[in-house]
Formats: C-alpha cells, sequence, structure tokens
C-alpha cells in the first residue's frame, strides 16, 4: 500500500511538472513571439500520454483511486488557486498601480503556480518523512 501511495505522489509530481512546464513555454513563446516552445512541450507532454496509454501496467496504475486523489491535490495547488489568486492580484495592482506596470496575466499565473506546484511537492516530501518516522519507530 506503501508503493501504491509513493507511486501516486511521483505521478502527480510528474504531471504537475509537465503542466508547469506547458505554461512556462506559452509564456515563452509570447515573449519570443514564436510558437516552438509550445510545440516541443506540446510534443513532449503527447509521448508520455502515449507511452503511459500503451504500456500496460501504467494504464492500471493510472486508475488507482490513490493517483487519482493525489492528481486532485495537485490540480487544486497547481491550477485552481493559480487561477483565482492570478486574477484577484491583477485586478488589485491594476486597480493601485494602473496598466502600464503590470506584467502579463499568464506570467503571474506561471509565478503562482509555481509556487502552488512547489507547495504541493514539500508537503508530500513532508508527509513521506513523517510517516518514515512513525514506522521506523515502531
Amino acid at each position: 500500500m506503501q508503493n501504491v501511495r509513493r507511486y501516486a505522489d511521483i505521478i502527480a509530481s510528474i504531471e504537475g511538472l509537465m503542466w508547469l512546464g506547458l505554461a512556462w513555454s506559452i509564456s515563452i513563446s509570447m515573449y519570443k513571439g514564436s510558437t516552438e516552445p509550445t510545440v516541443a512541450m506540446l510534443f513532449v507532454i503527447g509521448a508520455l500520454v502515449l507511452i503511459s496509454w500503451a504500456h500496460r501496467p501504467m494504464r492500471y496504475l493510472l486508475g488507482r483511486y490513490h493517483i487519482r486523489k493525489r492528481r486532485t491535490d495537485m490540480w487544486i495547488h497547481t491550477l485552481a488557486l493559480p487561477l483565482l489568486l492570478a486574477m484577484f492580484f491583477h485586478i488589485m495592482l491594476e486597480a493601485i498601480v494602473g496598466s502600464a506596470w503590470l506584467p502579463p496575466k499568464m506570467l503571474l499565473f506561471n509565478f503562482l503556480a509555481s509556487a502552488g506546484w512547489m507547495t504541493f511537492v514539500m508537503t508530500l516530501f513532508i508527509k513521506f518523512v513523517i510517516h518514515s518516522v512513525k514506522t521506523s519507530g515502531r
């Protein structure tokens, strides 16, 4: 059971990192004026999805409850909260400073999503350490 949780943590962390890579590649594409970074990241994500779909044990592993639960936690940390916070901070900064001083909304979302992903990974690491200490004390 512990291995399933560890796999779930690793899979959710990697998936969050993939989505962060896509979000940052969109910002880089907007900055450069070229779609190459976004297309490259989409190819990487597509290859990983194809491999995980074609590999039978991985397909079974991804359907387990713990992995779905961890992936939901990851989505909350890297998408839901950063979207709401980015919108709130952008509106507040626009009202205070004006629109000339503000970075694009996507860049603000990327910073908040990166911070959310780091919070998610650190939370998983702290849970792993606490669980390891509890099981080694028995």
